[in-house]
């Protein structure tokens, strides 16, 4: 059956206008795009009439994993508890239009297939598996009273998963341990971080050779590194050791952003997670130490897409929510239109995210050849952000590589 979309404006990922366009879809992918009439006997026709068309939405970092807020609420959880909180919100994520998403910790290829072979609906998912972190870095959730332990062991709840690891050897070791479970690509902690009290924020973390490390590994198997990182020297040192992604990135300075376009690094900012948790952190019980750094990174974030801007670094659109914040991940467009235009924004969910992930062209586009991952959207998204909101309440259809995960329109 093949099913076309007619009637309405169209935003294809790439362009930045909305078109009338009519969209013809195959199994899988789409067939046809067309300004004009697409004509087939016995097709199924969606009537758009006043609505808009867009490609799946795409978040390049969150955590499905990640149940609570503050993390220390999961030690001692059963991993099946998790599992079945982690069907629930990748199910809502879904609703929210997002069809697609890289978890950048955590998850494993389990919930992945889950998803792929139609168990529980969720968004295509691409992980990390578990990151790699050196000793006292971002990724140790030891308390300062716990001892040493084993090199490479697996540190920290399922949610947040990190291979405590040092030196270049032990890098390679993690590296490939994670590629050969399954690892879309490599996650690793180049600075401090906001969710672990006993680092700066402006440590940076792994030698210059530990990070080559992880790069020549992800490369050999035809992927890339993802650093979390906050400052300027961190993330120097990480682009210059050839990671292709910037998470966060709040405290860089022009200088740095430079640098960045110069390698033709990405550039992932999650500015809704500091709002969220500045505004609800206290509350879910988030302490002392955390709540200070999070006021510093939190000052950063505008500063930082208008550097980023200036630079011409290339945005993806992350968001980072942990645990019971996750029902504000659509915010992140709110934030963003302060300084950016829309339409950057909205390539920034859809058609940068998808070569970020090494899926250009078949993700975040809507173009002969691509996965029908496409949203009807109950208005003009590029006039009005307020329509990707309240939990997806103004999408009319959501599809999924060809099938309606919703659809209101007859």
């Amino acid at each position: 059956m093949i099913t076309i979309f007619r009637g309405g404006l169209v935003f294809d990922g790439i362009t930045s206008a909305m078109r009338e366009l009519e969209v013809a879809v195959e199994g899988q992918r789409i067939k046809e795009v067309s300004d004009r009439p697409i004509k087939v006997n016995g097709a199924n026709y969606v009537d758009l009439r006043g609505r808009s068309l867009m490609p799946g939405l795409i978040d390049a970092h969150l955590h499905v994993f990640s149940i609570h807020t503050a993390r220390a609420k999961e030690q001692g959880m059963a991993v099946t508890y998790m599992a079945q909180k982690a069907a629930h919100r990748v199910r809502e994520i879904l609703d929210r239009g997002f069809t697609t998403a890289r978890d950048a910790a955590g998850a494993d290829f389990g919930i992945k297939d889950a998803i792929a072979d139609g168990l529980i609906p969720g968004p295509r998912l691409f992980i990390s598996g578990n990151a790699l972190s050196q000793t006292g870095g971002h990724g140790d959730q030891r308390l300062r009273t716990e001892g040493a332990m084993p090199v490479c062991s697996c540190q920290g709840a399922l949610s947040y998963g990190t291979h405590v690891v040092d030196g270049p050897i032990e890098v390679r070791r993690a590296a490939r341990e994670e590629l050969r479970k399954g690892a879309d690509q490599i996650k690793v902690m180049a600075s401090g971080g906001v969710g672990s009290p006993f680092d700066r924020i402006d440590n940076i973390q792994y030698s210059l050779e530990e990070l080559q490390a992880a790069v020549e590994e992800a490369e050999s198997w035809n992927t890339y590194v993802a650093a979390h990182s906050y400052t300027s020297r961190s993330t120097q040192r990480a682009v210059k050791a050839g990671v292709r992604t910037i998470e966060h990135g709040n405290l860089i300075d022009d200088e740095t952003a430079r640098i960045m376009a110069e390698h033709g690094a990405f550039m992932v900012p999650t500015l809704v997670a500091y709002s969220e948790t500045m505004e609800r952190g206290r509350e879910l019980g988030l302490g002392d130490a955390v709540m200070s750094k999070l006021k510093v990174v939190h000052e950063g974030g505008i500063a930082l897409l208008e550097k980023c801007k200036r630079a011409g670094v290339e945005m993806g659109f992350g968001t980072d929510l942990m645990g019971e914040l996750n029902d504000a991940q659509s915010k992140e467009f709110l934030i963003r239109e302060q300084v950016l235009d829309r339409f950057d924004i909205l390539k920034s969910a859809t058609s940068i995210n998808a070569r970020i992930l090494n899926r250009e062209g078949e993700l975040g586009e809507i173009k002969a050849g691509a996965y029908a991952d496409l949203l009807v959207v109950d208005g003009d998204p590029s006039r009005d952000f307020g329509l990707l909101q309240d939990q997806g309440a103004h999408l009319s259809v959501i599809m999924q590589g060809g099938r309606f995960h919703k659809n209101r329109l007859s």
